[in-house]
Order: structure tokens, then C-alpha cells, then sequence
């Protein structure tokens, strides 16, 4: 285990924050009286209020984007600026406790090399949205074979070096802790979690239910494809496979002959699992390529 002193003059804290001003200030100040030599970035996101002008009365290194490139683009934007070996990610809204920061930082000190806040019941979070994460984890468990508390949380630390690696795959939106997690799965680090409480945010969310719940099918099939795609290419081709049989059988006792329609469900399951096996072998060499 890392001491507090070494965990403190490694430690870089980021923060990605659009339109925070109502709580980037108090959350600044706590880990500051936590961590009074931890470097802080906190990342504008193209604020039009005084996110950054409050920042930096608290005591943290702006970094800035000209417009909003989204919460992932400005997590890239702080992994780049950081100079800790260990980036601690949060959220500027308050949601995130600074007092469970060092829960954290001891599973890294343990030889972790992602360690999660997994959000428990009772934190804040929509019926849709708390519905739609269980889906996301148990997707994850399947993907990986080991248990994911939270694919979604944005709570979380991380060794610089190794986050670094997969900074090319990380999309520019909300989903870089489902695409960091299953690449730090993917490569064979270990990713452990921390189970915490996220505190209602302060100020308005700026994700939107029906806009970003579109991307829902996107991201699970961005899970599949970046960890195991013969995972979700496999099934879809035997349930092809298996109607085109079930075809095959209805149309020979009822007409007695093979059907284009069995020909077409017959090799696009083919086709299908080539895609999978195919896409299989590209991911791996993509890692290995990373290596």
C-alpha cells in the first residue's frame, strides 16, 4: 500500500465541468483541505457562466475548451495535462464526496489499475436511468466474465500510463467510463470497485433522457465489439441458423421443397458469425498492436 504522503505527490485530480459554477467552487475547496498538494485540473467544457473564473479562486488549474466538445473529449483534455501517475476522475457537480477519494487511492495502492465508485441504491438517479445501468452492468459481466458493480460511473482512478493507452478509443460524449472499463477488461489490467453514495447534483444535468437514451443500443453493441464481438455476433447468427431450420422444416412438410427464404436465413447466419470471427481477430490485434 502507497503511503498517504506519495499517494498525495502523485495524485492528479480531474475534473470535467460545463456550466458548474454552482458547485465547482465547494467541491474544489474539499479536496483541497484533503489533498492541499494534489494537482487539480478542472476541464471548461465551453462554460458560459463562471465555472472557470471559480475554479481557479479555489485553487485549480484551468484547462479550456473554446466551445463544449463533450464530458469525454474534456476527460482526454485532462488525462493529456495531467503530470500525476495516478488521475482520480469526478464530477464538478457535486454528486462525487472527496472524503471517498482515499477508499479509492488504497486499491490502487494495492496494485490495482482502475478502481471504480460504484454508485449503491439510493444514490441519485432516475428510474430510466438506474434501469438502463443495471442492463449496462449485467452486459458487462456477461462481455468479461467478472462482476461490474457500475460500467457507468464517472468516479474513479486510474494509473496515467495505462488510461493513456486506450485515450484513442474513448468517444467524446458520456460514455468514456463504459469504453475505458471494457478496454482496461480487454488488456488484462485489473479494475476493482468501491461501493459509494452519489449526492443529488447540484445545477442542471445536461443529459437528456431521450437524446442520449437513443444511443442505448449503440453502446451495448460498442461494449460487444470493442471486448468480444463473437459475443454478439454468435447468438444473432444461431438464432438465424435456427429460423432458417425452422423454415426449412415448415416449407418441406408443407410444399415439399427448399425455399429461397431458408437459402437467404441459411448464409446470412453464415455471413454473420464470419463478420463476428473476423471482428474478433481485428480487436485482438488492435490491443495487441496498443502493446
Amino acid at each position: 500500500m502507497i503511503s498517504h504522503a506519495k499517494e498525495i505527490c502523485l495524485l492528479s485530480i480531474v475534473m470535467p465541468a460545463k456550466n458548474e459554477a454552482a458547485a465547482v467552487g465547494s467541491t474544489i475547496a474539499a479536496i483541497r483541505r484533503q489533498y492541499p498538494e494534489a494537482e487539480v485540473i478542472v476541464v471548461n467544457d465551453g462554460s458560459c457562466d463562471e465555472t472557470a473564473i471559480l475554479a481557479e479562486a479555489a485553487g485549480a488549474r484551468v484547462v479550456h475548451h473554446p466551445y463544449s466538445k463533450g464530458n469525454g473529449a474534456a476527460i482526454k483534455t485532462g488525462a493529456r495535462a495531467a503530470s500525476g501517475e495516478i488521475i482520480l476522475f469526478m464530477d464538478a457537480d457535486g454528486q462525487h464526496d472527496p472524503a471517498d477519494i482515499p477508499r479509492l487511492l488504497e486499491l490502487i495502492g494495492q496494485g490495482h489499475d482502475m478502481v471504480v465508485g460504484a454508485r449503491q441504491k439510493g444514490s441519485q438517479a432516475s428510474m430510466g436511468r438506474g434501469f438502463a445501468n443495471g442492463l449496462y452492468n449485467r452486459l458487462a459481466s456477461w462481455m468479461t466474465g467478472h462482476r461490474v458493480d457500475d460500467l457507468t460511473s464517472g468516479f474513479r482512478a486510474v494509473r496515467t500510463d495505462k488510461f493513456r493507452e486506450f485515450l484513442y478509443l474513448l468517444p467524446n460524449g458520456f460514455s468514456y467510463p463504459t469504453t475505458s472499463t471494457m478496454a482496461f477488461f480487454r488488456a488484462g489490467y485489473s479494475v476493482a470497485y468501491v461501493p459509494i453514495h452519489a449526492a443529488k447534483r447540484i445545477g442542471k444535468s445536461h443529459i437528456r433522457l431521450l437524446r442520449d437514451g437513443s444511443r442505448f443500443l449503440l453502446i451495448i453493441f460498442k461494449i460487444g465489439t470493442l471486448f468480444s464481438p463473437l459475443k454478439i455476433f454468435a447468438p444473432v447468427a444461431l438464432v438465424m441458423f435456427a429460423l432458417a431450420s425452422s423454415w426449412y422444416g415448415w416449407t418441406w412438410w408443407e410444399q415439399g421443397r427448399f425455399t429461397n427464404m431458408s437459402a437467404l436465413l441459411y448464409s446470412g447466419s453464415v455471413m454473420v458469425f464470419l463478420m463476428g470471427l473476423i471482428s474478433e481477430q481485428i480487436t485482438a490485434l488492435m490491443y495487441r498492436g496498443r502493446e
